[in-house]
């Protein structure tokens, strides 16, 4: 199968060899169908190349339908009861009406004005709810694969609120850089939704059209009061990177806002640790490593390094699954090293800072 840069690969192709990242992580596996998203993912953090089918490969469309309802369906039936306890909280309540109503304001945007007052309210009941929130630990109670774009607008505005406090910015930003999170990906209320989910190849034109969800996010909000300019700037610009290589118009590094330099770490993070029905959620601590290492040059540095070190400082004893499925407790963190603590395994010390194949998958308490 011909391996391809990914410059050039199109959504629609169908990847023939697992996507491994220099730390070992598998980013995209086998036999997955991309779609435009995943493409920008793959340029984020900086994959090379890929090995994919001809444009006349093998993929069939209704299969690969199908196949995704089957795995969604199987990721729905099973209960993890870690979940359900973790998910009985006030913090979730709120979550889950935020969700409602910013599902509703992507349907209803492009031909009413956003009820930006009600947004406001409910993100304001939300963030009230803000010390309960981790970002490592936090689980959507249900998560279809339909709703994807409003679970990670939520989770990028708590995020991103939560980045503001830690990187020392004024107060009075908290709050609209979470409503920079929260209506980031507003412009694809306006993109056809059959280019977000197609399983063919995108034409030139169709991956323009995916791509202008930036500039028809910044003219829906162009107009929307009690939102500044930063919000509408990060809906146009989250897609930018520090060393010019983004898009729509190619910014650098002080040219791009701040608020899209937040935003745009928040956005990746979840799009990689949210469940999909084409791909498990990556482990967390997986894709800190990832953004640590091959955002480099991309994204903003400080931010980077403030999310990592805030979000990964857990209290010694926190309990963890690891990949090869073990239960352990944190008892170990090298500020040096945060996503590789040492854990106590039944009365084992494992160092992950020398078991490079073994990571945290999931903080369980």
């Amino acid at each position: 199968m011909p391996s391809v840069l990914v410059g050039e690969v199109k959504a629609g192709s169908k990847i023939t060899k697992d996507v491994i990242t220099p730390l070992g992580g598998i980013l995209f596996n086998k036999g997955k169908i991309l779609l435009p998203r995943d493409v920008e993912i793959l340029e984020a953090f900086l994959v090379g190349q890929v090995e994919i089918e001809g444009v006349q490969g093998e993929a069939n469309s209704d299969t690969v339908k199908k196949n995704a309802k089957q795995t969604s369906l199987k990721a729905g039936a099973i209960i993890n009861e870690s979940m359900l306890i973790k998910s009985n909280s006030p913090l979730h309540d709120e979550y889950d009406k935020m969700i409602t109503i910013i599902r509703n304001s992507y349907r209803s945007v492009s031909a009413a004005s956003l009820p930006i007052f009600e947004l406001r309210s409910q993100l304001e009941s939300l963030i009230s709810h803000l010390k309960d929130y981790h970002v490592l630990k936090f689980s959507p109670r249900t998560l279809k694969d339909e709703d994807y774009n409003y679970h990670n607008a939520v989770l990028s505005a708590l995020t991103s609120y939560k980045i503001a406090q830690w990187c020392g910015y004024p107060q009075k930003d908290w709050m609209q850089i979470a409503f920079a999170g929260l209506l980031h990906d507003i412009g694809n209320a306006k993109v056809d939704s059959s280019l977000l989910h197609k399983p063919e190849s995108l034409n030139s034109a169709e991956i323009e059209e995916v791509r202008r969800h930036t500039t028809y996010g910044y003219q829906l909000l162009r107009n929307v009061t009690a939102i500044n300019e930063g919000v509408r700037l990060t809906a146009l610009q989250h897609h930018e990177k520090v060393d010019g290589s983004g898009y729509p118009l190619k910014l650098e590094g002080s040219q791009i806002h701040f608020y899209a330099k937040v935003v745009a770490v928040a956005d990746i993070f979840h799009a990689m640790t949210l469940e999909r029905a084409y791909r498990k959620a990556q482990s967390p601590y997986l894709v800190l490593e990832q953004i640590m290492t091959e955002s480099f040059g991309k994204l903003d540095p400080v931010v980077v390094q403030t999310f990592i070190q805030k979000s990964t400082d857990l209290f010694n004893g926190t309990r963890i699954r690891l990949s090869d499925g073990r239960h352990g407790e944190i008892i170990f963190t090298d500020r040096a090293n945060p996503t590789r603590p040492m854990i106590k395994v039944e009365g084992t010390i494992v160092n992950l800072m020398l078991e490079r194949d073994l990571y945290i998958q999931e903080i369980i308490a």
